[in-house]
């Protein structure tokens, strides 16, 4: 009986924490004029969360079919916009999303590239590694450090002192939540903390 409570236990705190946290600074690719391509308000484009394995937690799971990201804005609210993960690492968000087109055409085709072209029509989000060890796959290891790429939608940019929640859901443990407000945006990167 002991050991059926303790195992009891052991599993409830497993599921009580998250096995992912944010590894370092959270950003966002700015435009600030119009001669930019951007419209007389500055606003982001991306967002980008740098994201590993906390300590002692469990790898975890990235594949679209298992994990979600619910996203809220001061203008909308989604409850999943993952569109999923990347064959290959990358070391930037422009290679990213280069290599989004190729992964993911249904939603990045040629014409659609958050940093260098258009928005989606909608805001979405991919996972992409910048860290690897072994052999891809969809499952974020001890070591290994992933970002996760949020190109908010034409209509759906956030602008200065807006507010960006995104929620990570997995298929274990509790979900990731970052919550930032924008600052102004003078920059093509931003500092969101």
């Amino acid at each position: 009986t002991t050991q059926k409570a303790k195992t009891t236990i052991v599993a409830s705190l497993g599921e009580a924490s998250s096995s992912l946290e944010v590894s370092g600074k959270v950003t966002g690719a700015g435009c600030t004029t119009s001669a930019g391509g951007c419209s007389t308000t500055p606003y982001l484009n991306v967002t980008s969360i740098p994201l590993k394995i906390a300590s002692g937690g469990e790898s975890v799971n990235l594949a679209n079919t298992t994990a979600s990201i619910k996203y809220l804005s001061n203008s909308v609210q989604y409850d999943n916009i993952y569109v999923g993960t990347l064959g290959v690492t990358r070391s930037d968000l422009t290679s990213a999303f280069t290599r989004a087109q190729v992964d993911h055409p249904s939603t990045f085709s040629t014409a659609i590239h958050p940093i260098t072209k258009a928005a989606p029509s909608t805001t979405k989000a991919i996972v992409y590694w910048t860290v690897s060890i072994g052999t891809y796959n969809a499952i974020l290891d001890q070591g290994e450090h992933a970002v996760l790429a949020i190109a908010h939608g034409a209509s759906e940019r956030p602008t200065s002192l807006d507010k960006v929640r995104v929620e990570v859901v997995v298929p274990t443990g509790a979900p990731l939540t970052v919550e930032r407000n924008v600052p102004s945006i003078t920059t093509s990167v931003v500092d969101l903390g």
